[in-house]
């Protein structure tokens, strides 16, 4: 059985919280012209940290509200809450803690606004839509998809005390991403969507309607990729990463569409990952070569 510690661990989706821990620093580093001085580097570390403690708090309040439907999926049912191996108020606690000290770590060693930030994301997705969007349409991972796009407005309030022009583009990106990277999916989970009782898209509206949305969201995603070069913020090296990997993804979205196989829509959610990593390393790497 694994140990106390490792199950507490596991309510905070380690992997998840990772990718949105990285996307704020991106967001840090994009907001410091040059290379960060001392004072600037000990900022996005206490950032990173307050920003992953109220996204691990957010995370084990999600296992909370969806024990039940955890339990009846495969690929959530090993979840200690689903498993009934923590109870509902040890996870409550351990949420509550984990959000108190990233909140107030923010606010003493950060800034107020974006402690506030942060708390409003942990509400967007563990309130909003965890209780309220995600049973009630289809569309939950499109409205959703506000409170995950975040990090990078997160990481750039954290280092300038406002919110630019240049977060919004990369909130954009993230926002346009998300759909097509969950309903690719809900493509291959369908069976387990359904018997949890969620009405995710390929469950309401089927496959075929599903995959063609998959589709024209990686076309609307592929323009929303080239405005941080259209903006100023970013030079060829990034362009050339951008045009690459948006050609990649919107690749596999009409495969995906034109001729369906699980396996495919495996590949395409394991593209999605890639995509969004790579493009925002080479927005880092951009900022420092050129």
């Amino acid at each position: 059985m694994p140990s106390r510690w490792s199950q507490f661990y596991a309510l905070t989706k380690p992997r998840v919280v990772q990718l949105i821990v990285f996307c704020a620093f991106i967001g840090m580093v994009l907001a410091v012209p040059g290379l960060p001085d001392a004072a600037q580097w000990g900022r996005m570390a206490v950032a990173s940290a307050g920003i992953w403690l109220v996204a691990g708090a957010a995370a084990a309040f999600n296992c909370i509200v969806e024990q039940g439907i955890d339990a009846r999926m495969k690929r959530t049912a090993w979840r200690p809450t689903a498993k009934g191996e923590l109870s509902n108020a040890q996870t409550l606690l351990f949420s509550a803690a984990l959000c108190a000290a990233g909140s107030a770590l923010l606010y003493v060693c950060v800034n107020p606004l974006t402690m506030w930030l942060t708390f409003a994301t942990f509400v967007g997705y563990a309130v909003i839509y965890t209780v309220i969007l995600k049973p009630l349409t289809p569309q939950n991972i499109v409205i959703g998809g506000a409170s995950g796009a975040m990090p990078p407005v997160l990481g750039w309030a954290a280092m300038t005390g406002d919110v630019g022009p240049e977060a919004l583009i990369l909130f954009l990106i993230i926002f346009l991403w998300t759909p097509p990277h969950f309903w690719a999916l809900a493509l291959y989970r369908v069976e387990d969507y359904r018997r949890s009782g969620l009405p995710m898209l390929p469950v309401t509206h089927g496959n075929e309607f599903t995959r063609l949305q998959v589709f024209l969201y990686t076309l609307i995603l592929f323009a929303a990729c080239l405005m941080p070069f259209v903006y100023g913020m970013s030079s060829w090296i990034y362009l050339a990463a951008a045009v690459v990997l948006s050609l990649g993804f919107c690749g596999y979205g009409f495969a995906l569409w034109r001729s369906y196989s699980d396996e495919l829509a495996r590949k395409t959610f394991r593209f999605s990952l890639i995509h969004l990593s790579l493009l925002f390393a080479a927005l880092l790497v951009d900022h420092y070569v050129l």
